[in-house]
């Protein structure tokens, strides 16, 4: 019996799936579903959640706010479940979104075009997190020494830096390991002094305003662009990349560890989302810890903890990014092979340099947030998500279930148009109010 025949079966037998699995430099099938889901809480409750009382309930309300966040959460469950199950379509494992969308639209043009808006959406995050941790830096320093020697760019460049090393150092999505847990500490830490501290403020200030401000134009264009925030809040536009490390059978372990993240794991962010609204009403910062009271080191501890976590999750979203530049290099060997640390040196630190200047340049939290879910997050969750799982599933839907995914597919494509106008129309003004480089 030829050697490579019985290596091939044996392979089979192991993983009891007779499936094609593309080329990749980094693991694949190694993780078990409780650390994919760790994966996708650390995403969801990342330093973003102490966005969300400024970004989505300020904009929204109370009954948007919140009717708004359990929309989101099972929309999101269910078109994330989609992906999931096309996991491996066609006997192909699809380890990548863009393989995912050339296989099912049998198109080069396709799966370009998903590369494309899948790069720009997670170049868009990490940008928010550079963003998020230089401001927790900002926040750190203002507490100590309020003298505006230091300003917001500053602190960006040196978020920049740290990601930049922390990149270099762990090789691919699987080898973060013990970092998971610590993301999960860290997140513990500034979530819970959000909320006993925004509750201890909230107790002692009985008077709140919760109106949605501006005039009628300007709500709608809140109020729209707070809608993309809310997709943006439980999506990670990478789904396909992340399963690529869960343990067979891949769709059965996906599937619990998506029960886990929106159920479990959005509980925190739930948590500091409405207790630092009720606490401060309209007048609630972008960035909670901006809002609270409390003793320095206390706010000190969150902030550092925040900026540590941005690092870890930033490295997540850019994992596709990193494996296709390892992959197209064809990167291979030992992680501290002098070779290999010299290529994630040039090719990690110039793609995170790009990304550090660009947050500086624009350091406008909430607008990101609002173009990232405007013009690829509703694109690549749900709207292409449906579509695709109506085109590979078309001989097994009803013309009911056919029917439902189209009017999914267009419903989300027009507030996907209306929100990417709404975000154009906030950075516009926010660049008039504030020059590039802002210290804001």
């Amino acid at each position: 019996m030829d050697t490579s025949d019985a290596r091939n079966r044996k392979v089979s037998a192991v993983e009891n799936l007779d499936v094609e699995i593309p080329e990749t430099a980094h693991q694949i099938s190694s993780d078990s579903w409780f650390q994919v889901s760790f994966v996708l809480t650390t995403g969801i409750n990342s330093a973003y959640v102490l966005g969300y009382s400024g970004t989505v309930m300020v904009p929204l309300g109370w009954i948007g706010g919140v009717v708004g966040l359990l929309l989101a959460t099972a929309i999101s469950l269910y078109a994330n479940s989609l992906i999931a199950k096309l996991h491996e379509f066609g006997g192909k494992r699809h380890i990548r979104y863009r393989d995912l969308a050339g296989f099912v639209y049998g198109s080069k043009k396709m799966y370009h075009f998903t590369w494309g808006l899948q790069y720009v959406n997670l170049f868009m995050i990490n940008c928010g997190f550079i963003i998020l941790a230089g401001s927790a830096l900002k926040a750190v320093y203002v507490l100590f020494r309020d003298d505006s020697v230091m300003k917001l760019p500053y602190f960006i460049a040196i978020a920049g830096f740290v990601c930049a090393v922390f990149a270099i150092g762990i090789p691919h999505l699987s080898a973060l390991g013990i970092w998971l847990g610590v993301s999960t500490v860290l997140s513990l830490i500034y979530i819970v002094v959000a909320i006993v501290l925004s509750a201890k403020d909230g107790v002692n200030k009985p008077s709140r305003d919760y109106k949605i401000q501006g005039s009628s134009i300007d709500k709608i264009f809140t109020i729209t662009g707070a809608a993309a925030n809310l997709v943006f809040a439980f999506n990670t536009g990478m789904l396909p990349e992340i399963q690529a490390t869960v343990k067979q059978p891949v769709v059965k372990n996906m599937m619990k560890a998506l029960y886990f993240q929106f159920t479990a794991g959005v509980l925190p962010m739930y948590a500091v989302t409405f207790i630092g609204y009720w606490a401060y009403g309209s007048s609630t910062s972008t960035y909670l810890l901006n809002s609270v009271s409390g003793p320095i080191w206390v706010k000190a501890l969150a902030n550092i903890s925040a900026f540590l976590q941005s690092v870890i999750s930033l490295h997540i979203f850019a994992s596709p990014t990193y494996e296709y530049m390892d992959t197209k290099f064809g990167i291979k060997g030992s992680p501290l092979a002098l070779k290999n640390l010299l290529f994630r040196t040039v090719a990690r630190g110039s793609y995170l340099a790009v990304s550090t200047l660009l947050s500086a340049l624009l350091p406008f939290l909430g607008d990101f947030m609002s173009l990232t879910g405007a013009i690829s997050t509703f694109p690549l969750t749900f709207i292409l998500a449906n579509h695709m799982y109506a085109v590979a599933m078309h001989d097994k839907l009803s013309t009911a279930q056919k029917l439902w995914h189209w009017l999914n597919v267009c419903f989300f494509g027009l507030m996907s148009l209306a929100a990417a106008i709404a975000a154009v129309r906030l950075i516009t003004v926010d660049s008039k109010n504030f020059h590039v480089f802002a210290d804001v």
